[in-house]
């Protein structure tokens, strides 16, 4: 980032090839649309190109990309909220994070299925299980499970109290847990997951109808 600093496009060019895909990945999982989320990746870019003169090494470059990044994916939620469009369930191909997003999911619930499940059936739980989580509780568990980063990193990006991350980590826990016992357990659908899928089934069938 000291080389972009000084306006070394190759230095910039490797810094996208570095985080471009983990970006999309929690964008994706914070917006639930793959080509949203391939913007908002190329707008955190833009914006980290634009304020590059005004960047100065202090703590790692990762955790003031996803300070930007949080802010905005939180700009683009609202403006989704604002319009009622918001599609809760990614319908993109989804190999590169639905996989890595059920482990994480398991990992952090503590919960493994006591039942054999169909794959795809699982992703799409799960991605309906994070999207219940409220904003911060699902950006706090993506940089902690995804990006590795400590309670400390992501507290920076976040702006906000190291033992506010740890209460938000703690409880996404037990809400992933509550939501997700009954299913992985019992084969029962917990009534949120169920209207977040209806929801995403509606707005499937409405964006096939556009686009014919």
């Amino acid at each position: 980032m000291l080389q972009v600093r000084e306006d070394n496009a190759a230095a910039f060019e490797e810094l996208v090839s570095r985080y471009q895909v983990r970006l999309v990945t929690v964008f994706e999982n914070m917006v639930g649309r793959r080509s949203m989320a391939e913007d908002l990746a190329q707008e955190v870019f833009l914006r980290i190109y634009r304020a590059r003169k005004r960047y100065v090494a202090g703590s790692r470059f990762s955790t003031w990309l996803y300070r930007i990044a949080h802010n905005v994916a939180s700009n683009a939620r609202r403006s989704l909220a604002r319009r009622k469009e918001v599609n809760v369930v990614a319908q993109s191909n989804g190999e590169l994070s639905a996989q890595p997003l059920t482990h994480m999911v398991q990992e952090a619930s503590g919960l493994m299925p006591t039942r054999q499940v169909d794959q795809l059936e699982r992703a799409k739980i799960v991605r309906a299980a994070m999207e219940s989580l409220n904003e911060r509780q699902r950006m706090a568990l993506l940089l902690s499970k995804f990006e590795g980063m400590s309670y400390e990193e992501i507290a920076n990006s976040m702006e906000l109290s190291v033992s506010a991350i740890k209460s938000l980590l703690s409880r996404a826990r037990v809400n992933l847990k509550d939501i997700l016992a009954p299913y992985f357990q019992e084969g029962v659908l917990p009534e949120s997951v169920g209207e977040v899928l209806e929801h995403n089934t509606q707005e499937g069938t409405n964006q096939e109808g556009g686009e014919r």
